[in-house]
């Protein structure tokens, strides 16, 4: 198997799956990065499309591509650059190596799409299912890590804030372990192939509140909650957007404002077209990892390994 993004978030754990279920495994990774034990990691570039046939696929024969490719920072040259460029030149290397599996991690929002890298990853997946290869295109719900921003937040004192009422959106979120075992079983499950695949985590769908609520137990005391009206975001994201058109600099903070505004209004769940709203009995549950429990962890042992960077929100 050849993993492209095996040292990111999600890849890691998807290698290590791999790994368990013995398959061999190539990791392809930037230059200095390391993998688990047991895979081979071979690093090179996947915005060169000759490092990835050189460095990565060395002419050699593979059963599959598993892709965790994504953007680090969410800005829109890169968002391009990584989940569509890039992901479009793995794509060609494969096709040109006779790989004939493919699978992809997406994500769930892009089924309304209004950030650049949304638009980028559905450009991709247009591509991917035109190409020719069997696919299996995996739209996870929220990662548990991307609403782990305010742990220390409640740590230190500080209440949980949401945006209005902190019911707005929901979601089912899903651990790292469980998406990478769901990942590992789109390359045996004849019924995951060929198909966009939206999945969640276990148990019902969770609010804002319900997530302040959780912490409040991990922390074994009641936590505060702070409701930020939706126009202040709205706000903040009209300024950046204004101001974008006089300073390109500013481009990419409003859209990561755009992006912050998105998660917190947009519920990450299955979208019903037909009753136009989102839909927590559509939405795929899968595995056994909860919230509560990854909550427990992260007020014992700290957040190491679990930081979101430009993505953090209300942090």
């Amino acid at each position: 198997m050849f993993v492209a993004g095996a040292t990111g978030y999600i890849g890691r754990h998807v290698v290590r799956e791999l790994l368990r279920k013995e398959h061999d495994v190539v990791a392809f990774a930037r230059p200095g990065s390391r993998a688990d034990d047991g895979a081979e990691v071979r690093h090179g570039h996947v915005t060169d499309p000759a490092s990835i046939a050189r460095d990565g696929l060395r002419g050699e024969r593979f059963d599959a591509v598993v892709s965790c490719l994504a953007t680090r920072t969410g800005g829109v040259k890169d968002a391009w650059r990584i989940e569509h460029e890039a992901q479009l030149h793995i794509l060609s290397a494969a096709q040109s190596a006779g790989i004939e599996r493919f699978v992809l991690l997406s994500a769930i929002c892009v089924q309304r799409p209004q950030l650049e890298f949304q638009k980028a990853k559905l450009a991709f997946e247009r591509a991917l299912m035109k190409s020719g290869l069997a696919y299996s295109i995996v739209r996870p719900t929220a990662f548990f890590k991307s609403l782990a921003g305010q742990v220390e937040r409640v740590r230190s004192g500080k209440p949980f804030m949401v945006l209005g009422s902190g019911e707005l959106t929901s979601c089912k979120p899903i651990s790292e372990r469980d998406l990478a075992g769901f990942l590992a079983d789109c390359l045996e499950d004849p019924n995951k192939r060929n198909a966009i695949l939206p999945v969640g985590g276990p148990g019902p769908a969770i609010t804002g509140l319900d997530q302040a609520e959780m912490l409040g137990r991990a922390f074994g005391r009641e936590v505060r909650v702070r409701r930020v009206p939706l126009a202040v975001m709205n706000g903040i994201v009209a300024a950046l957007s204004a101001g974008a058109y006089v300073l390109p600099s500013l481009r990419d903070k409003a859209e990561f404002a755009r992006i912050g505004r998105y998660y917190a209004t947009e519920s990450m769940l299955v979208w019903d077209e037909e009753a136009g709203a989102y839909s927590a009995e559509q939405t795929p549950e899968h595995g056994r990892d909860t919230l509560q429990a990854f909550y427990e962890r992260a007020v014992r042992d700290g957040m190491s390994g679990q930081e979101l960077g430009e993505h953090s929100v209300f942090s």
